[in-house]
């Protein structure tokens, strides 16, 4: 029988579409998937079933879910719990910015123009950069932008990473750059300390280089003490300097703009953004002021400018360089939408925390990450951290001494309610039986003295 809602389904109709298009059958439509891949019975579905039933199987089905509000939860690696403020969820949620997209028409949209300046102008300050975009899709697609661009600035087509970068990002910052014809070179990080190796630095920059980038916190959260050395190296050979920073650092760190980046970016999802489920982020975007920096950005630039007869002020998009507005070969990005409201809620936060909140955020989760290495540390066959530097919000523990595997250690957490860390062993299979555990202002010292207890208990077999 016919589907009453399928207007195409009646055996007749099909029929006539299927000879217009010189076919005998449905299946060959669809001859290019290799049988291999194609499921060759009905799906297993139960039913039918009524609303009712299927809300409660739905729910059971989601009952399987742990969130983290449930657990204590020590996950980071590119995703982070924070708190964040009431006033920015009450903020955001007006109609006038909930209901703004993208910004088409910058001149019926002053709130939400003025709103992105704002975070333009924000996101300099704490980079100590000029001129920042509103906004990327996260911190991998601004890495492979920053690729591409540096790319398009300098004329060459090798682009420096370091061996310890989130293999995310790293996949990613592929997709972007092999179809420009952009190789991607990895720089030598020592093993003891994680500072970049600049004598392997020097042997591997040349005339052919376009950036060195650095992530500054690292992915395994160290800090990167010679940072500033980096620079000169990659500026004696006329490269570009590129720097990946976790905004929430900021307040204790100094702002890459302070040790010679040409380009910042970084996650902007610690910035008064929830966790989402992974999604949507907030990518991070900022430059020199540098004219052939600033025209071969991605993405959009706000500015402020005043009315004709010069008495009241305006907000407008000033750039935007994607393929829809401008001849497409001469186009920076294909960037389609932007993350407007994850950037307005960006905005809301920094402005909340001001400079010196900015600085008590930074001191505390310094000091609680550190306190929570000494407390792992502790534990009988546990090495915390693997890297001699300073670590900010991650850091690495290390269960080879325990003879046990992190998947393990993480399974019997679980059992105590206890979300462990990213599990590195496939990752980096040189770190040996490594998970990278992450921290913020979220935690107590109650909370680190439970993993405390938990580890000794799982690891050494006492509370």
């Amino acid at each position: 029988m016919a589907s009453p809602y399928i207007p195409n389904d009646p055996e007749e109709v099909r029929s006539q579409m299927l000879k217009s298009l010189g076919l005998s059958s449905v299946e060959e439509l669809f001859v290019d998937i290799p049988e291999e891949v194609k499921l060759k019975r009905s799906l297993a579905l139960p039913g039918p079933l009524s609303e009712v039933e299927v809300r409660k199987e739905v729910e059971r089905i989601l009952k399987k879910n742990r969130t983290v509000k449930e657990l204590l939860c020590f996950l980071g690696a590119g995703v982070y719990r924070h708190y964040v403020p009431a006033a920015v969820d009450f903020v955001a949620s007006r109609s006038e910015f909930l209901t703004s997209y993208t910004p088409y028409q910058a001149e019926v949209n002053q709130g939400m123009l003025q709103a992105l300046f704002e975070y333009q102008s924000m996101i300099c300050e704490l980079t100590a950069m000029d001129v920042a975009n509103s906004s990327m899709y996260d911190w991998a697609s601004a890495l492979g932008e920053a690729a591409r661009m540096a790319a398009r600035v300098t004329s060459r087509y090798e682009f420096v990473v370091p061996h310890y970068i989130s293999p995310e990002r790293y996949m990613v910052l592929r997709s972007y750059a092999e179809p420009a014809g952009i190789r991607i070179v990895e720089a030598p990080q020592d093993r003891e300390t994680g500072r970049i190796d600049l004598e392997r630095l020097k042997a591997i920059v040349s005339s052919k280089t376009a950036a060195v980038y650095i992530e500054n916190p690292s992915y395994l959260g160290f800090v990167v003490d010679n940072a500033d050395e980096v620079a000169e190296v990659v500026h004696d050979v006329g490269g570009l300097y590129v720097v990946g920073v976790d905004p929430t650092s900021l307040g204790v760190l100094k702002p890459p703009g302070d040790y010679g980046a040409d380009i910042v970016i970084g996650e902007g999802q610690p910035l008064g953004n929830y966790m989402n489920f992974g999604g949507p982020l907030l990518g991070i975007f900022a430059c020199r002021d540098d004219p052939r920096l600033v025209r071969q950005m991605p993405g959009r630039l706000i500015g402020v400018t005043t009315t004709v007869k010069d008495s009241d002020r305006g907000f407008c998009m000033v750039l935007q360089t994607r393929e829809q507005h401008i001849r497409r070969e001469r186009a920076t990005s294909n960037i389609c939408t932007n993350e407007a409201l994850c950037a307005l809620r960006a905005a809301v936060y920094m402005a909340l925390l001001g400079k010196n909140g900015f600085k008590e955020l930074g001191e505390l989760i310094a000091t609680l990450t550190n306190y929570a290495i000494k407390l792992t540390s502790e534990v009988k066959g546990v090495k915390a951290p693997l890297f001699k530097a300073f670590h900010f919000k991650e850091f690495t523990v290390n269960l080879d001494g325990a003879g046990l595997k992190v998947s393990d250690v993480n399974k019997e957490l679980l059992k105590l309610e206890i979300q462990g860390g990213k599990d590195l062993s496939n990752e980096y299979p040189e770190l040996g039986q490594t998970a990278l555990y992450c921290v913020t202002e979220e935690h107590t010292e109650a909370d680190l003295r439970r993993l405390q207890r938990s580890l000794k208990l799982i690891v050494e077999g006492s509370g």
